[in-house]
């Protein structure tokens, strides 16, 4: 069994190699499939045969994921009766070694006709396909990982890695953010959690742990346990932030002073504190939290003011972390 392993080792090896000669034979043609994409009036259409057409399918998903309008066409349906779904703004990406098979050769044949633009990922450039292709892309590998060089492996990766580096890139060229992403998957876990608002979570009105500027120790630690947010607020005259005090700062003061119970708000504490907007994103309160070890935020309007608190554990309550 062991032998086996170190095989199949060889093999993922064998792809990565495959995978990495890749990125030194991008060349101009490569952005001009990603500028011919941007300016598609169409959709991008991907086709393939066997293994390719499971890679095309793949990357056909990757495009619409991102919002590249795409499907995938098979050769042979669209030879009867499926060739109805091309136009003329679309762009036709066919996936092959040679684009001499049968059904594939009478589609590239059927979309030059029409005038569709054809960004080809081909497994040889000393193909037919390389030289038809309005943008012809190089995929080709040394060998398969396969021992008989026989089995799509090394080529289907590099296809797929292909079409990857240009749906990232197009994601690039369009300033596509996680917003953008999260609408196209508004049901999804990682949707859920780049949509849902801060103020969906945040505690308001009277949960707000508020003191003023003279309030005591003994004060200030009332209000702290009976809103259990771990913290207490104080608001500024114009409405926003004046300052925050959490249970941390209390402990930190007390390991350093003996006598501490006579303090007033406005002297311990911390000014101008971090805050986030109600309608920013969740996750982005999350990666403010991380990045300066809090666990609490005060949440602020259109106008600065102060709206509320949330906590970290609102956060993990969501289960969206």
């Amino acid at each position: 069994m062991s032998d086996l392993r170190d095989y199949a080792k060889e093999v993922i090896r064998a792809e990565a190699e495959a995978v990495v000669a890749m990125a030194e034979k991008l060349d101009e043609k490569f952005t001009r499939a990603v500028d011919a994409i941007l300016n598609c009036k169409g959709r991008v259409i991907v086709a393939g045969m066997g293994k390719s057409g499971l890679i095309g399918k793949k990357i056909a998903a990757t495009f619409n994921s991102t919002g590249i309008a795409s499907f995938f066409l098979h050769p042979a349906e669209a030879m009867h009766g499926d060739l109805g779904l091309m136009r003329e703004e679309d762009i036709l990406m066919p996936i092959s070694k040679s684009g001499q098979l049968g059904e594939m050769d009478m589609l590239i044949s059927s979309a030059r006709r029409l005038g569709v633009t054809i960004i080809a990922l081909c497994g040889t450039i000393d193909s037919d396909l390389y030289q038809r292709a309005d943008i012809p892309l190089d995929c080709s590998v040394n060998r398969e990982a396969c021992p008989n060089n026989l089995v799509p492996t090394s080529s289907s990766t590099a296809a797929m890695v292909m079409g990857d580096a240009l749906a990232v890139a197009l994601l690039k060229a369009r300033n596509f953010s996680a917003e953008d992403f999260a609408s196209l998957h508004p049901g999804g876990f990682l949707g859920k959690r780049l949509l849902m608002k801060v103020g969906e979570l945040h505690h308001t009105g009277d949960q707000i742990p508020l003191v003023s500027s003279g309030a005591t120790m003994k004060e200030m630690i009332l209000q702290m346990t009976s809103k259990r947010l771990g913290c207490v607020v104080m608001k500024a005259r114009d409405g926003g932030v004046a300052g925050i005090f959490t249970d941390g700062d209390l402990r930190r003061l007390a390991e350093k002073h003996d006598d501490f119970y006579g303090l007033k708000a406005s002297e311990v504490m911390i000014k101008n504190p971090k805050s986030i907007a109600v309608d920013a994103v969740l996750d982005a309160a999350l990666a403010i939290m991380e990045k300066h070890s809090i666990t609490q935020l005060p949440t602020v309007d259109a106008n600065g003011k102060l709206a509320g608190i949330i906590h970290l554990h609102d956060i993990l309550k969501s289960k969206l972390v």
